[in-house]
């Protein structure tokens, strides 16, 4: 099993948009391609102001310092609000980002995707929607890993026939041949009562070895200050490990939306949003 992420030692790559609660730098995902560091992320305000409005995608020749070479707002998309967006280098080349989007007025969300040659003209690459849910789930925050023989997500799941009880997580397994069109295989996470992760567990990033981090909470209160446990995935169940949840020191605690990125040497960088202790959530990376 990879060595985790711990909030020890680590820098800040994308610092929150302003201070206090409710702005959020995070829910990222990273790739590393020709030795180049590739990473998106949404920009999240307080309520007053938004929330989830824009996702950028940047690149790095470091993993540390990023240069923005896209944005994608969510007026474009019709959304109320972005959560995390997955960027994916295709098997038959370009690139595809895939978006959470918020159903305005509702409690519902959708996975949505553009795909272009280069990441420079994703904002106005082939938009397609991926994953619609229905009128009893809403579907956000996908992992995608590449395949062999196509692409993997996981994907969370949240019921919407309780209401005010929204926030509930499950993750699902998936496969696609293109990326596009996907086969579900049913849950593989959810929430254990009496745990740490009783309200839900939402798969956050996968590694080549098996290593699985997945976000949780207890409660409906800790919603949006997740942080992360650790399983391992054998190619037909995930098993969670006895650790005990890693989180950040400060204000809320948040350490939530890890993502993995494998380095040459065999170390992992990480990066994860973590709260910070004026109760705003920064981007930051580690190396374990």
């Amino acid at each position: 099993m990879a060595a985790p992420p711990t909030y020890d030692d680590v820098e800040v790559v994308v610092p929150a948009p302003g201070p206090g609660p409710g702005n959020w730098a995070g829910a990222a995902s990273a790739v590393l391609v020709d030795g180049v560091f590739w990473l998106t992320w949404r920009v999240r305000r307080p309520l007053t102001d938004g929330r989830g409005v824009t996702v950028v995608v940047a690149r790095s020749d470091d993993g540390v310092a990023f240069e923005p070479v896209a944005e994608v707002h969510r007026e474009a998309f019709g959304a109320e609000s972005f959560e995390r967006p997955v960027l994916v280098p295709l098997h038959e080349g370009g690139w595809r980002l895939y978006l959470s989007c918020a159903t305005p007025g509702s409690k519902h969300w959708w996975v949505d995707s553009l795909t272009a040659d280069t990441v420079d003209g994703l904002p106005g690459g082939v938009r397609r929607r991926v994953h619609d849910g229905d009128r009893r789930t809403g579907v956000k925050d996908p992992v995608i890993t590449l395949a062999d023989d196509g692409y993997e997500m996981w994907l969370c799941c949240h019921p919407l026939d309780e209401p005010g009880h929204e926030d509930r997580m499950t993750t699902r397994r998936l496969t696609s041949a293109d990326g596009l069109d996907w086969r579900d295989h049913g849950e593989v996470l959810a929430g254990r009562d009496g745990h740490w992760d009783a309200r839900g567990a939402r798969v956050s990033a996968v590694l080549p070895d098996g290593t699985v981090l997945y976000d949780g909470r207890p409660d409906a209160e800790s919603n949006w200050f997740e942080t992360t446990g650790l399983a391992t995935w054998d190619g037909e169940a995930l098993t969670r490990t006895a650790q005990p949840p890693i989180t950040s020191p400060h204000s809320d605690g948040a350490f939530r939306y890890a993502t993995a990125v494998p380095l040459p040497d065999g170390r992992v960088r990480y990066y994860v949003e973590a709260a910070r202790p004026d109760g705003a959530h920064d981007l930051v990376t580690c190396v374990r």
